[in-house]
């Protein structure tokens, strides 16, 4: 890699030393009394500023300030392609008894391979470390760091000013979940991935025509396994160099940002690899992982879990969530596998794991780190969201910490994911005794703040694809399949799909194989991606849809209890009283004539979308664009309407009067 010209700080030392060998002589630090104060108390919040290897003219000087934190070491150099890997021409000296190891090295400009080479005092302990705050890294499997900086020009100023209106919580939030090494690959390169720089123009467009709101990147900081898909993660500063550059990667978002797209990035400080040049053991001593395996070692992920009541853990971690939202502009963090921070005995038998001082099975460290990480973000970047991964029925995760809550913005829904999924995989024959899998999410609804996930982990390990889990012949796995978007787009809760799912993807997702996008030759395919396209206008045009998602005022069932004919119906509101979306789904493939729902009000009803549309591959069967409602009481409501329910489908009507 070449060099370029490092754009970091001027500082003045006229007191510099201009030997280049002897780095401990330079009397340079970028870390005041104030910040080592602050790392040591676990609240300092841009870690990343002062740590790493920072590019930087001292005195007339050109080189690189490097610090790194090993209290248990003996002595610290560092080693790169500058110094032939000598391990012991630069070494680095103490800060005090921060724990904390520094030195300037002239010369040493952007483009340079380093990494820390460690003594520990313990057991004679000696190895070469990955700098834990590097901006970018070595393309995997190489493990090296790379010195770099943040230098960009955004062009995003117009989104950055007004997306707290796209991330409020009562705006339409439409999230396309995606893996950035398999959404498109090149087959004449050798089936190479896209790189950052090639990915933006054809996303952005892409994601703009579909409707969707957001982007959701599986995580892009830098992980050694491709395999992992992200979630073993080594460079908590660092995106992936697998498609780019920092600057490229900020191109992508700036890209995206301009085209009116939000950008969540997936976000693990739930526990990281063991790989030797990692986090792990770093300074022979378990410095950044709990040293006991019965809190410190994931039996699942065979994974080190973070010390979350370390101070300096928490000041790395806090530094690490902001700096993706103050240097990459993201608009907001999902959290990865939030119960396995809050439970001690999370995938644990009885005797591998220690209570809490009270005697319970809460992670009482986790807990507070997690409030302290919200009250954070929200502090600072009041226009973001949070979102967690939080499998369990833990209370007031979405609900702010004065309260008592986690002080999430979000939570995904998984208990409405598996349910819905495991009606909708069943036979229609058999739906009708399992209509509480539909029923049964409104019990809760209104206790978190929800997103409706069909996402990457129900794709995977052999759970097949959405339309492979969809039972009937070919035509009847597309009608369910509309129909089970439809009823997602039509439920309370924010959305979001993984990528594929928009055009029925047949393959389970592999991440080492592009989107089967030759699909949309095929209309099937390309009738469902116009469905999915029709979806998410409607959803961001119709307030009824979106306003009031967490307010029980958004949602009424006219009937849940038809279970004979596998038949629900229900009404979305905006918060102005006129605007209203009656939706009717029918989970057979037994089209119903002269059906009659209860409406609120008479006049007449617009059929808005019909999933059974022939547009959409359907059998053509609805309500000649809109119905009148007559004053007839039904449900318990004044008027009704007299409705044909196509088969596998939901329509959705809106009153006009």
């Amino acid at each position: 890699m070449t060099s370029r010209k490092p754009e970091g700080k001027n500082i003045d030392k006229a007191s510099m030393s201009s030997e280049p060998n002897d780095p401990a002589r330079h009397d340079m630090t970028l870390l005041s009394d104030q910040d080592l104060y602050l790392f040591n108390e676990g609240s300092h919040l841009r870690l990343y500023s002062k740590l790493g290897g920072h590019p930087l003219t001292a005195g007339g000087v050109a080189g690189t300030y490097f610090a790194v934190w090993a209290p248990d070491a003996e002595q610290v150099f560092v080693v790169g392609d500058f110094n032939c890997w000598s391990r012991t021409s630069h070494p680095l000296r103490p800060r005090d008894r921060s724990g904390i190891w520094e030195a300037f090295v002239p010369g040493v400009g952007i483009g340079t391979i380093y990494k820390y080479y460690i003594i520990s005092r313990h057991n004679g302990y000696r190895v070469e470390k990955a700098d834990p705050f590097a901006f970018h890294s070595e393309v995997p499997p190489r493990t090296a760091s790379i010195v770099w900086d943040l230098g960009y020009t955004w062009g995003d100023q117009e989104w950055m000013e007004q997306r707290h209106r796209y991330n409020a919580l009562d705006a339409p939030i439409s999230i396309y979940e995606i893996h950035l090494g398999s959404w498109m690959r090149i087959p004449e390169e050798g089936n190479r991935s896209l790189t950052y720089r090639e990915l933006a123009p054809k996303l952005a467009e892409y994601v703009k025509k579909m409707g969707f709101t957001h982007v959701e990147f599986l995580p892009v900081m830098e992980h050694p396994l491709y395999g992992s898909w992200g979630y073993q993660t080594t460079g908590y500063f660092a995106p992936t160099s697998r498609y780019g550059t920092t600057q490229d990667f900020m191109f992508l978002i700036d890209c995206l940002h301009q085209q009116g797209i939000g950008v969540i990035l997936d976000w693990v400080p739930s526990h990281f690899p063991t790989d030797e040049h990692g986090l792990g053991y770093f300074d022979g001593t378990h410095l950044y992982e709990h040293s006991d395996s019965k809190k410190g070692f994931h039996p699942d992920w065979t994974s080190f879990i973070f010390n979350y009541g370390r101070h300096e853990i928490r000041s790395f971690l806090l530094s690490s969530a902001l700096f993706w939202l103050d240097k990459y502009h993201a608009d907001g963090l999902r959290v990865d596998a939030v119960a396995s921070m809050l439970y001690l005995d999370y995938s644990r038998k009885e005797g591998e794991w220690i209570p809490n001082r009270y005697g319970g099975r809460e992670n009482l460290e986790a807990l507070a780190f997690l409030r302290r990480l919200n009250q954070e973000i929200y502090g600072v970047h009041p226009d973001t969201q949070t979102i967690a991964e939080e499998s369990t029925a833990w209370p007031a995760v979405s609900r702010p910490t004065y309260v008592g809550g986690l002080g999430f913005g979000l939570k995904w829904d998984m208990g409405w994911m598996h349910d819905t999924l495991e009606y909708m995989t069943r036979d229609p024959i058999f739906r009708r005794y399992h209509h509480n899998n539909l029923t049964f999410r409104m019990l809760y609804a209104f206790y978190e703040n929800f997103v409706l996930p069909l996402s990457h982990d129900e794709v995977v390990h052999g759970k097949g694809s959405l339309l492979g889990k969809m039972p009937g012949d070919d035509w009847q796995k597309f009608a369910n399949l509309r129909l089970l978007l439809g009823y997602m787009y039509a439920q309370l809760g924010k959305k979001l799909l993984f990528m594929g799912g928009e055009f029925g993807q047949r393959n389970e997702w592999y991440h080492e194989a592009s989107l089967d996008w030759h699909l949309l030759d095929y209309s099937p395919h390309s009738s469902l991606q116009r469905w999915v396209e029709d979806l998410n206008h409607m959803y961001r045009s119709e307030p009824a849809l979106h306003e009031l998602d967490f307010s029980p005022m958004g949602f009424e069932w006219i009937d849940c209890r038809d279970v004979q004919n596998s038949i629900i119906s229900f009404i979305r509101r905006g918060r102005s009283t006129s605007n209203i979306i009656l939706a009717a789904c029918n989970f057979t493939p037994t089209p119903r004539y002269n059906y009659r729902v209860g409406a609120p009000q008479g006049g007449f009803w617009k059929e808005v979308l019909n999933s059974d549309a022939q547009e959409y591959g359907g059998s053509g069967q609805g309500n000649l664009g809109g119905v009148e409602a007559a004053p007839i009481a039904h449900h318990a409501r004044p008027h009704s309407l007299n409705l044909t329910l196509p088969p596998l489908g939901i329509v959705l009507l809106r009153s006009e009067s």
